[in-house]
């Protein structure tokens, strides 16, 4: 009999294709007229979360590989061509952030930090602990982190488990102050929130949560979700979405807690990173918008997701929710999980990619005819 660990490892990998990274079929991507995709960086092993340092470095975290990247373009031909191994054998290290001249790297369980890194490298500052009393339970417990508008970092804490009723801190996206120590529930009856960004005008937190599996193909729908204010309640696990009730542990009462999602997103897409855009490279009408970044079904009959989607807003308004970037799933098999998108200084968008060991380069440039 299999372990239930490893059975859970199994389920959690979809069927794909094995490709190599010097072969990746980007020809299969489509994107709107005028965009291209190219490689920015392969052979980056697991590549979830990126943030970008104050000279241009890209950093790259990871999940079962346990590693923290560092890519550097030193040439400017828009490719890195320089990748360092800043960590080894953490505990699903999949997000990070870089604030004031550091990286932040996130466990499981703690929050490191790694002063000056861009001054230092390719030498590796000793890490620096941040705080170390996040649960460990690594169902959900890997995180993709940001500083928001106030200097707080952001922190979700996903559910140890499908569905299930547990006391805070898990379903729910914490603010650490890291000099204090201060932490603050920002949000509650969060399932597994893995990206989030904030209002270029409001300031408020925005975040993807994925839908609880075991009720169907078409139940319930990754969210996307806003924080009008703090401890807000997102419904899990009595509701999902705007009122469907969970056949385990509805609660009428406690249902009525539920802030209803500006989106929904479909369900089993599995929403991971998302960022609103605010580069000059894209087209006017793309300035404002979010991109998110969809990792895929592993449980639906039919396959889902493995895409990047955009969401069209008006002020806090969604008016329109459609594909941007599509092709890493072809019929049934997929040969490439996008996870995060970050946009660099020129305004180009680049796409993590845990299952191809990939970094994407999605650019714009006008045509004529």
């Amino acid at each position: 009999m299999l372990k239930p660990a490893l059975l859970l490892t199994m389920l959690l990998t979809p069927l794909s294709i094995s490709v190599s990274s010097h072969a990746l079929p980007l020809e299969n991507i489509t994107l709107p007229k005028g965009f291209s995709i190219d490689l920015y960086a392969d052979k980056v092993t697991n590549a979830r979360q990126m943030a970008l340092g104050d000279n241009g470095t890209v950093f790259v975290g990871s999940r079962r590989a346990g590693n923290v990247y560092a890519l550097i373009d030193s040439n400017n031909d828009n490719r890195a061509d320089q990748q360092i191994t800043i960590a080894k054998d953490l505990f699903m290290p999949s997000g990070l952030a870089f604030h004031q001249g550091s990286l932040y790297v996130a466990e499981v369980d703690k929050i490191w930090r790694y002063n000056n890194i861009e001054q230092s490298l390719p030498t590796i500052p000793a890490p620096e602990l941040v705080y170390n009393k996040l649960p460990n339970k690594s169902h959900h417990g890997w995180k993709n982190i940001k500083f928001g508008p106030d200097g707080k970092l952001y922190i979700p804490v996903g559910a140890p488990c499908n569905v299930c009723d547990e006391p805070l801190p898990f379903s729910s996206i914490l603010k650490l102050n890291v000099d204090t120590k201060k932490v603050t529930t920002v949000a509650r009856g969060v399932r597994n929130s893995v990206g989030f960004d904030f209002h270029p005008q409001t300031g408020q937190l925005w975040f993807t949560d994925n839908g609880r599996d075991m009720m169907g193909d078409d139940l319930p729908d990754d969210e996307l979700n806003r924080v009008t204010q703090v401890g807000q309640h997102f419904g899990f696990p009595y509701v999902h979405n705007t009122d469907i009730a969970d056949p385990e542990f509805y609660d009428p009462n406690k249902a009525k807690l539920n802030t209803a999602p500006e989106l929904n997103l479909g369900a089993h897409v599995a929403a991971l990173g998302m960022e609103f855009y605010l580069g000059k490279q894209f087209p006017a009408q793309y300035y404002g918008n979010i991109f998110i970044a969809q990792h895929g079904s592993w449980n639906r009959s039919s396959k889902v997701g493995y895409r990047i989607m955009q969401v069209k807003l008006q002020g806090s308004k969604v008016v329109d929710y459609q594909p941007f970037a599509t092709g890493w799933l072809q019929g049934e098999k997929s040969w490439g999980r996008p996870v995060a998108v970050l946009t660099m200084p020129d305004g180009a968008l680049l796409v993590s990619d845990d299952a191809a060991n990939a970094v994407y380069r999605i650019s714009y440039q006008a045509t004529t005819d």
